[in-house]
């Protein structure tokens, strides 16, 4: 089979006028009845054409093109590659309907990398969570406060909310900061901040329930892993512990993660007969920035509020149960006293 192309050979900017000679699965170019090298049809490459006439190119040799001048011959059609059209598979299912398949796909990347770290906190094993959590708290220099008489009321309030989990570990340091924070592992953190704005130990036991919450969700490790990546993990620990602290105290956790945190809460709460009441007026105040003080706000900072958290609270008084103070007038008064004799200093070491 014989047909006429032009020709660029890729070395020189002529084109030259030959004849192409099929042979079985290959072809040559025969130049003023000179005959070039054999190529293999398998070597060819569909072009764009040229005035909309059949053009080749040839595998791993830029700017060799064969281009015939009218139709191509039908016997040598079968054994040449087909010309691609332009936007190949996005041209045959239609633009609407590939914008379509793309923003589907994208959907499911945005969903897989959100659902990640969730997916990876709960695979982390319980002593490594605990290993990290032990070396974050010292972030605090161990400065946690320790009058005798308020710590054992601490240790009563939280077995009061949470009597099984022997793991957990609360602490009070002394900062003025109406906060509490939860590391991994079970350590939480409540600053005497927050004791000496709360009015009852109802209140303070209200906001440990919900701290306990995110324990029990793991959701201080999801959060870890979505602000820092496995670098929490995996290597460079030592001189970034402090970082990360940092990043809990200014990171608010995700609206989902609080709501299951006050359900958690509130089922506490209900199990020890403690009243949710004190709560919802504790969200009440820090929602509008009571007491003038701008210490208020640290705790918004980190836990995004909203008015629906306290109405929950509310909502889920029992009727008719019989609700008693989580501490007694003693207790609370030691508790509102751990911090005697602790200095504003803490050991930060970031």
């Amino acid at each position: 089979m014989r047909a006429g192309v032009w020709h660029y050979d890729g070395v020189t900017a002529l084109r030259r006028r030959v004849e192409l000679v099929a042979e079985g699965d290959g072809f040559t170019l025969v130049d003023d009845g000179q005959a070039g090298v054999r190529v293999p049809f398998a070597e060819l490459t569909p072009g764009d054409g040229d005035a909309g006439h059949a053009s080749f190119g040839r595998k791993g040799h830029p700017g060799w093109r064969i281009t015939f001048d009218g139709a191509v011959p039908a016997e040598l059609a079968a054994a040449l590659p087909g010309a691609h059209r332009y936007g190949r598979w996005v041209d045959r299912l239609g633009l609407w309907r590939a914008v379509g398949v793309f923003a589907v796909l994208a959907a499911i990347v945005v969903v897989v990398v959100l659902r990640t770290p969730a997916l990876l906190a709960r695979l982390i094993p319980a002593s490594a969570e605990q290993r990290l959590g032990d070396v974050m708290m010292g972030d605090f220099g161990r400065k946690g406060c320790s009058d005798p008489a308020g710590r054992a009321a601490l240790a009563t309030l939280v077995q009061r909310i949470d009597p099984d989990d022997r793991t957990l570990e609360v602490h009070v340091v002394k900062l003025p900061m109406v906060n509490a924070v939860t590391l991994p592992g079970g350590r939480i953190v409540v600053f005497d901040g927050l004791i000496q704005a709360a009015q009852s130990p109802d209140e303070v036991a209200g906001v440990i329930a919900h701290e306990i919450g995110h324990v029990r969700g793991r959701d201080v490790m999801e959060s870890l892993l979505r602000q820092m990546g496995l670098s929490v993990l995996l290597g460079g620990m030592e001189g970034h512990v402090g970082g990360y602290t940092n990043a809990l105290l200014a990171t608010a956790y995700s609206r989902d993660a609080e709501a299951r945190a006050d359900g958690r809460a509130i089922e506490m709460l209900r199990d020890a007969k403690l009243s949710p009441v004190p709560t919802a007026r504790f969200f009440d105040r820090l929602g509008k920035g009571a007491g003038g003080t701008e210490r208020m706000f640290a705790y918004i900072a980190s836990h995004p509020m909203s008015a629906d958290r306290a109405k929950r609270f509310r909502a889920s008084v029992v009727k008719g149960a019989v609700y008693t103070p989580a501490l007694d007038a003693r207790e609370w008064a030691a508790l509102r006293g751990i911090c005697k004799g602790e200095t504003e200093r803490v050991d930060w070491r970031f």
